[in-house]
């Protein structure tokens, strides 16, 4: 025993190679944990994630399988080309009916 602390009296890095340990330990325990997370969204195949929503900044990014999109707003109230294609009314049990035109 006496060897032992005469070791660690000479060299100190010692007991810095077992500091070392536990925190190898405690970052492994930390990446299992976050992988085992329900919420994680790298388990999900098909994922969409809105980053700032209602403001003039909002992103958008969608995952199907392999593919990521990423969808920037640049501020302005949307335009376009198209026609109205018919109504869409909510009932009161909360569903949606649409009819078209």
């Amino acid at each position: 025993m006496k060897l032992l602390d005469e070791d660690e009296a000479i060299n100190p890095a010692l007991s810095l190679v077992n500091l070392v340990d536990v925190f190898l330990v405690l970052i492994a325990a930390l990446l299992i944990a976050i992988a085992q997370n329900p919420m994680n969204p790298f388990l999900e195949e098909n994922m969409m994630v809105i980053k700032n929503a209602g403001t003039p900044d909002m992103e958008m990014i969608i995952k199907n399988g392999e593919k990521v999109e990423t969808y920037k707003s640049n501020g302005e109230i949307g335009s376009g080309e198209g026609v109205k294609a018919g109504t869409a009314y909510k009932l009161p049990d909360g569903s949606i009916v649409y009819i078209p035109e």
